[in-house]
């Protein structure tokens, strides 16, 4: 049950019924609509009918658990743009980085501070919200950018890239030339700190590079510092 209101829908997805009691009254009291299931194959019925703004996925889910709810999502067409926070009762990092492997925009730990995840919520829905943006399309080689429509092509071929890859890459051609540090990044993509969680811009890094193929070589890591989109580079390290 979820009182309707006029702003984004939020999917819930934990098994923990005090969890999700947590979630649903902090959202729809920040103005969100809510809707909530307690496993991963509802979570993916919902997200096939209703199409969220936004899911708050939990990792350990009876069933298909987070891990696999979110691969699935990520590998379909309408629904790999939808931002994931991965929400996790462990600490261990590699249970974080994989959630991020697959896609997942971001993640926070159990017990997490209600004001930080719906500061987390409104920031990723924000920075959704603005890719609609104004800026001219961009030519790199044979890389097109195309922010207006959220779509980057190579070699006129559509590149399929999360919101997160998307938003990296475009920030890296826009300032190519510039050495931008990874703690930069984080808080341009991300919107917020994030405890010094680099890992994640190499992590997302190294997916765009995945998917540019052989021109993956524009994106050159400065040791140590973070990365620069270098079009002037002919060699491919």
């Amino acid at each position: 049950m979820y009182h309707r209101m006029a702003n984004e829908l939020i999917l819930c997805v934990d098994d923990e019924a005090h969890i999700l009691e947590l979630l649903t009254f902090n959202l729809e009291a920040t103005g969100y609509r809510v809707v909530t299931t307690a496993n991963g194959e509802d979570a993916l019925t919902v997200c096939q009918h209703d199409r969220p703004a936004l899911i708050l996925l939990d990792l350990m889910l009876p069933g298909i658990d987070g891990v696999e709810v979110c691969r699935r999502l990520k590998s379909q067409t309408n629904t790999q743009d939808i931002p994931i926070i991965m929400l996790t009762a462990k600490g261990d990092e590699v249970d974080k980085i994989l959630g991020l492997e697959l896609g997942a925009d971001d993640y926070i730990t159990k017990p997490f501070s209600v004001r930080e995840l719906v500061a987390r919520v409104k920031a990723l829905l924000r920075r959704a919200a603005t890719q609609n943006d104004d800026e001219g399309i961009l030519h790199v080689g044979s890389i097109t950018i195309d922010p207006s429509n959220y779509e980057a092509h190579r070699n006129g071929e559509k590149l399929s890239l999360t919101l997160k890859e998307f938003e990296l890459l475009k920030l890296l051609v826009i300032s190519r030339g510039k050495v931008l540090t990874r703690d930069f990044l984080l808080d341009r993509i991300w919107g917020y700190e994030f405890y010094g969680e680099t890992r994640t811009v190499d992590v997302h890094i190294r997916h765009i590079r995945q998917k540019l193929g052989d021109d993956a070589h524009y994106i050159e890591t400065i040791r140590g510092v973070g990365y620069k989109f270098n079009d002037k580079q002919d060699n491919r390290a």
